[in-house]
């Protein structure tokens, strides 16, 4: 078997390669593996000689500092992909195969009626500047399109189709999917391209030939990338204290607020699985919170805001 480090190296190659994982997926199972890896040098072992019991000792080390369930899941996950790989790649025994996960317990994921949408969104257009705009638009995109945050923050302008109405979003695996925009959020969108995000960089970051242009860049050490998760982030704090809101509410909030209001307007879980671009039916099976009477047999269409 190869040394160490190649072996590492060439799993890390297969994963953004052969599997075409998401970068925030790639960078958590890396985490996971160097985790794991430092576990194993403590005891003084490498992968080729490691054995079930290894793995669970880890799991338990993992479990006894109050790692979550979710979390633990996404070890066990790592650790299941990469001997698998180690396998069939280097004939090393699959020893993390039979790991069992925990269950998870299925907390109802937090989200905004359509009122507080309504008093959100409304909030986001009192402030006039072009950063004021930027925020909106991201909020209203956030929204209609149910997109995932780091799809939103990395989204070009290209992804933006005029002509047909839609928004095509690259998701995780790569995975295209396209989501139709409401007529007002694409007036909206029309502009904040034409004038508002002309105006957002400096002068002299106009000029520089971008390979990308994000819908929403920043300019971070001379460099024009997406504007970060945080900044988001913080962006829609301030909106949610101008607009009174107080509940616990994320980026990714919106997402689920979107699922919510789509199934309570008549969503079957198959079109909102397309939709949210989820690969697994059972992911969207936990907005049967609204209950089995509210979902009725055809998907209605309609975004809620779309008639604005």
């Amino acid at each position: 078997m190869h040394d160490l480090q190649d072996v590492v190296g060439q799993f890390k190659t297969f994963l953004l390669t052969e599997r075409r994982v998401a970068q925030n997926t790639f960078l958590a199972y890396v985490r996971d593996l160097e985790q794991f890896e430092s576990f194993l040098g403590g005891v003084k072992i490498g992968f080729s000689t490691c054995q079930r019991k290894h793995l669970t000792s880890f799991l338990k080390s993992l479990r006894d500092q109050g790692l979550n369930a979710k979390s633990l899941s996404r070890k066990i996950s790592t650790l299941r992909l990469f001997f698998k790989y180690l396998n069939e790649h280097f004939h090393v025994p699959n020893i993390a195969k039979n790991l069992v996960f925990p269950k998870i317990d299925q907390n109802l994921p937090s989200y905004l009626t359509q009122g507080e949408i309504e008093q959100l969104l409304l909030a986001a257009n009192k402030d006039l500047s072009p950063k004021g705009v930027r925020n909106k638009v991201m909020l209203y995109l956030l929204y209609a399109t149910g997109v995932r945050v780091t799809e939103l923050v990395t989204m070009t302008v290209d992804q933006i189709l005029f002509d047909t109405g839609f928004v095509k979003i690259v998701g995780k695996g790569s995975k295209e999917r396209h989501i139709p925009l409401p007529r007002n959020i694409l007036e909206l969108l029309h502009y904040y391209v034409d004038h508002i995000y002309p105006t957002l960089l400096p002068e002299k970051a106009q000029h520089m030939q971008l390979k990308k242009q994000y819908l929403f860049a920043a300019l971070y050490n001379n460099q024009i990338k997406p504007l970060s998760r945080q900044s988001l982030w913080l962006q829609l704090k301030k909106v949610l204290l101008l607009a009174s809101i107080s509940k616990n509410i994320s980026p990714h909030s919106l997402r689920h607020s979107l699922a919510t209001h789509l199934l309570q307007q008549g969503a079957d879980l198959r079109s909102l699985q397309m939709l949210l671009g989820h690969q697994n039916l059972s992911t969207v099976q936990i907005y049967t919170h609204l209950g089995d009477t509210q979902i009725r047999k055809i998907y209605d269409k309609k975004h809620p805001r779309a008639t604005e």
